[in-house]
Parts: structure tokens; sequence; C-alpha cells
């Protein structure tokens, strides 16, 4: 089965991608070829956090162009102890979420047959 997007997540052990600044420290995701703070080249790549916390969400209820999976779907931020706040999926019941609960990585199939990719979301 395709990722949704290569290089932005592993799928064994699964887990986002990420870096962090040789130069000044400063985490990032996505991995880039310089850091998005300082400007330095090359930074180290990381695996980042499997868990966090939600910072904020909302309730998509309209697919966006290109979107595989099923609507109404979670969208948001959450916050991981590497000290960075990821845009993501968020999968479960939405009308669960509250501000600051525990979130963990996981993987998600989206779509089906030969258009099915895998993906990534937080869930609590």
């Amino acid at each position: 089965m395709k990722l949704i997007h290569e290089g932005l997540f592993q799928t064994d052990p699964p887990a986002l991608l990420g870096q962090r600044c040789a130069a000044c420290g400063a985490p990032a995701f996505p991995r880039s070829d310089t850091c998005p703070l300082c400007g330095a080249l090359d930074p180290e790549p990381v695996v980042l956090s499997e868990t966090g916390t939600l910072w904020g969400w909302t309730e998509v209820t309209a697919p966006p162009p290109g979107y595989l999976g099923e609507v109404p779907f979670g969208f948001g931020v959450v916050e991981l102890p590497d000290g960075l706040r990821v845009v993501t999926r968020i999968g479960g019941a939405i009308g669960e979420l509250e501000l600051g609960c525990a979130m963990a990585f996981r993987l998600v199939t989206l779509g089906e047959g030969d258009a099915a990719a895998v993906s990534w979301e937080f869930a609590r």
C-alpha cells in the first residue's frame, strides 16, 4: 500500500519524522534541508515523540479536494514533548476531546482498493 506522502512518517515502528538543528537546537516537522528557525544547513533527522497533548482542534465536515477518507473527521494541533506543535488529522470521537488531553500517534488507512493510502493521525 502506498504512503500518503513519502518522508513524513515511518511505518515500522510507526512514528513522525522530524529534525533538530545542531546550531540552535530547534525541532521541526516536516524534515527539510535547512532549519526553519536559523537557516542552518543539514539539521539532524530525528524520530518524533509518539505522544502529545491536544492544543486545538475542529471538525471537518466537507472533504477537501483529493481527500480519500471519510467525513466528518478531526483536524487540529498536537503539542509534542519534543518542543513543537504538529498540525495533524485527529482520530476518534471529536465530541469526546478536551483541551490538553493526551493524544497518541497512529497510522490510518484512507480510501479503499487501489486508491487506498496510509497516513497518520493522533487520537485519544
